[in-house]
């Protein structure tokens, strides 16, 4: 099979997976380009309230395949970045399901994801200092916040790998799961977040992000729909909530 990212949809939740097994699922240019346009066409998705990205087989993502970037090495970033970036605006809460190696690119789409899961045996690793390149400005800052400039400046100067333990003390992962555990865990968790309201996520992941020009839209969105008054009811009923409001009007989570 040629290098590819795959996906599906069941029960509310968009599973990606990046194939490209031969080199531990590193990315190339064409799959660089192809993660955007799936992610609008997931995001406009009404059946899709979580995204969990993975990797095929025991790798999440070695990072990018460098022989098919042989071109300019800006333009190679450019790709990642835009990737990047596209994960990290994802409307819907999104998940790295991450077994083996996150190094490099990997590591930087691991990172634009607002959470990240793995197994005890992985290892995590930025390695620009290997091959001379000036790891992105957008890239380093979003870093910085996970991790803090310390560990930073150490996956940063150094490109070496840390394991699973480290990376959940710095913030890097949010679970450290025993192997054979992950797929189980990730899938109870998603299931947890597409019972939850949609308008608490998206407006949580807009703040938590740092956009502070939208208080009013979200106090608007809250005292028009329907889904505080239904919260307090299944509350108080004692039965699941079904929660109405969802971001899946496209263009609507821009303005």
């Amino acid at each position: 099979m040629e290098p590819q990212l795959s996906h599906r949809v069941a029960d509310g939740v968009a599973t990606v997976v990046i194939h490209h097994p031969a080199k531990r699922n590193a990315m190339t240019a064409d799959m660089w380009r192809a993660l955007p346009p799936l992610l609008d066409t997931l995001a406009d998705d009404p059946a899709v309230r979580v995204l969990v990205l993975t990797g095929e087989g025991g790798t999440f993502c070695a990072g990018a395949d460098i022989s098919s970037l042989r071109g300019s090495a800006t333009e190679a970033q450019a790709l990642a970045v835009r990737a990047e970036e596209a994960l990290a605006a994802f409307p819907k809460p999104t998940i790295a399901a991450v077994r083996g190696y996150c190094v490099g690119g990997g590591c930087q789409l691991a990172a634009a994801c607002d959470l990240r899961f793995t197994e005890e045996h992985a290892s995590f690793g930025i390695t620009p200092a290997k091959l001379g390149i000036v790891y992105a400005a957008s890239s380093t800052r979003r870093l910085v916040s996970l991790v803090g400039p310390s560990t930073a400046k150490y996956l940063l100067f150094s490109g070496e790998l840390i394991d699973a333990a480290r990376a959940l003390r710095t913030g890097l992962v949010d679970e450290v799961l025993p192997d054979g555990e992950l797929e189980r865990r990730v899938a109870e968790f998603a299931r947890i977040l597409v019972s939850r309201s949609q308008l608490t996520q998206a407006a949580a992941k807009e703040f938590a992000d740092g956009r502070t020009d939208r208080d009013g839209y979200w106090a608007r969105q809250a005292r028009e729909g329907d889904d505080t008054a239904e919260g307090v009811a299944a509350f108080l009923e004692r039965r699941p909530p079904a929660f109405t409001w969802t971001t899946s009007v496209p263009g609507e989570l821009s303005r």
